[in-house]
């Protein structure tokens, strides 16, 4: 009954495998999405405000995309652990069949010594000296029959493991896609209402909000540098951190695409991680990942090459390049750019090669 569950608990396993050549996504938590009453139109706001809500909703893109990058980085984690599963669920009903094979010539083997058991043969034989090989050969088989039985029992309590690893692995794909799903659907909502926002403004608006971006980070990049924040804006790079400066750096004017890890366009974390991948160095490929795993230091000692986390929820990383700049990308819209290193709400830093 055993075996007969586990072989359909196998088969099922495979069908559904099949599925996974579809491109899977995953975990991410969950991001608030925008109501109606978040993205009204721009009619009676000055355009300060309006600026304020379109950077409000990019910045909750921002935070969609890192639980959504996270999900597929779960995902493919959790494809390959299946994959693995399959794998040993195949070796173990192959092993299994040996086995069974193995016994079934015994059988036979048997049933050709006229069904007579080895012991009963040995009784009958009137040559002592035939007598005593056979003792030696009946003990033989008999452990090498108590060792196949025991391979036989263990190879299918293994089965059994695998197959039940792999249904929860299965469920938890699942889930994953689910949430990363939920997390596209975020971006998509919060990037149409930052869009619609920006396109009920006259082409002189639009200019002015620009010039206004603009502005406000160098108002907030100058008061960052006069606090005294960066004692040394000129540090040397360690020769790694030079690798990933000059492959991020490479990258400036690619436009940012949400979940994009190159060569054509990034995301802030798609940039960093794949920067620092060029300098052999892998990191997480989320932002919060990236916070949450790498090495912080102070932001007065920072150096070309660490990475700057962005905001509360760490939603957004840039690469320190040395002279107070960092090398990011932005957001929908824009392009991958130089920028102020304090032009923005710094969390931390990290240095990937500590």
């Amino acid at each position: 009954m055993n075996r007969r569950h586990c072989a359909s608990a196998a088969i099922t396993l495979v069908c559904a495998l099949a599925l996974l050549t579809a491109p899977v996504q995953a975990l991410a938590a969950p991001v608030p999405e925008p109501t109606p009453s978040s993205t009204p139109a721009p009619a009676g706001k000055s355009l300060e405000e309006v600026r304020e809500e379109i950077d409000t909703l990019y910045r909750k893109a921002g935070a969609a995309t890192d639980a959504y990058n996270l999900a597929e980085e779960q995902a493919k984690k959790q494809s390959a652990e299946l994959g693995r599963l399959t794998d040993a669920i195949d070796d173990g009903e192959a092993r299994i069949a040996e086995l069974k094979s193995r016994a079934g010539a015994q059988a036979r083997e048997q049933y050709r010594n006229g069904g007579l058991p080895p012991g009963a043969q040995l009784m009958l034989s009137g040559d002592p000296g035939l007598f005593l090989d056979g003792v030696n050969q009946l003990r033989q088989g008999q452990q090498a029959t108590k060792g196949m039985l025991g391979e036989l029992e263990q190879s299918q309590e293994d089965l059994e493991l695998y197959t039940k690893d792999a249904g929860l692995n299965w469920k938890k794909l699942e889930a994953t896609r689910l949430k990363q799903k939920k997390a596209k659907k975020s971006i998509d909502a919060q990037i149409a209402a930052a869009e619609k926002l920006e396109a009920q403004l006259e082409k002189e608006e639009r200019a002015r909000l620009l010039k206004m971006e603009r502005d406000a980070a160098s108002t907030a990049q100058n008061a960052w540098l006069s606090s005294g924040a960066l004692k040394d804006i000129d540090r040397e790079a360690s020769a790694s951190g030079k690798a990933a400066v000059a492959f991020a750096t490479a990258q400036i004017g690619k436009p940012y695409v949400w979940g994009a890890e190159g060569p054509g366009s990034y995301d802030c974390s798609g940039l960093t991680s794949q920067a620092w991948a060029a300098a052999r160095r892998p990191i997480p490929r989320t932002s919060q990942e990236q916070w949450r795993q790498l090495p912080r230091i102070a932001v007065q000692d920072m150096r070309p090459g660490d990475l700057i986390i962005y905001h509360s929820d760490a939603s957004h990383v840039g690469m320190y390049v040395g002279g107070g700049s960092i090398v990011h990308a932005p957001r929908p819209g824009r392009d991958v750019t130089l920028a102020g290193a304090g032009s923005m709400e710094i969390l931390g830093v990290v240095r990937p090669d500590k």
